[in-house]
């Protein structure tokens, strides 16, 4: 509470009469206070009841402390749920970033494996490209094969060339 909020001051009304009387007057637990208001601002001499705050040197100096230290236990709570979330928080990115990590590797190492499989891939086709075409090759010497050993057969006087006729 700074000084320039204190409206009223409780303290024990002695004895004797003061001459500052008219400014004192009896609150609900019959403890006088005095209303500072009166003398700093004479025009506003009527206060809201939200406006009101009260300083006070009676046996509520220990409600206060209790309350302070209320307050004080509470914005230690606070303090440490701030903290706490900020850590969890601090964790979440780290664990995000790990997840982050982790899935570049395996993109990396996909895109890796899907390239070798390409190269893979387009060896096998060469390959069988060249095996189709030797294949053709090898057909086509075997036909001129058999067209050359008919030929023979046909015009040859042995009798055993005709017998290489029944191998396929």
């Amino acid at each position: 509470m700074q000084p320039s909020e204190v409206t009223e001051l409780h303290y024990l009304l002695p004895s004797n009469p003061s001459p500052y009387s008219a400014y004192l007057t009896m609150t609900q637990n019959n403890t006088p206070t005095f209303q500072f208001n009166r003398f700093t601002n004479p025009q506003n001499s009527q206060i809201s009841p939200n406006q009101v705050q009260e300083f006070s040197l009676s046996s509520n100096s220990t409600s206060d402390e209790a309350d302070e230290q209320q307050l004080s236990l509470i914005n230690e709570r606070k303090q440490r749920r701030m903290i706490s979330n900020r850590e969890s928080a601090r964790r979440s990115r780290m664990r995000k970033q790990k997840h982050l990590d982790e899935l570049w590797s395996q993109v990396v190492w996909l895109r890796n494996e899907n390239h070798q499989l390409i190269d893979k891939l387009n060896h096998v086709s060469e390959s069988h490209d060249r095996v189709l075409e030797e294949n053709a090759q090898l057909k086509e010497e075997t036909s001129e094969l058999r067209q050359m050993l008919s030929d023979m057969q046909l015009s040859s006087p042995f009798a055993s060339f005709r017998d290489l006729e029944d191998i396929p």
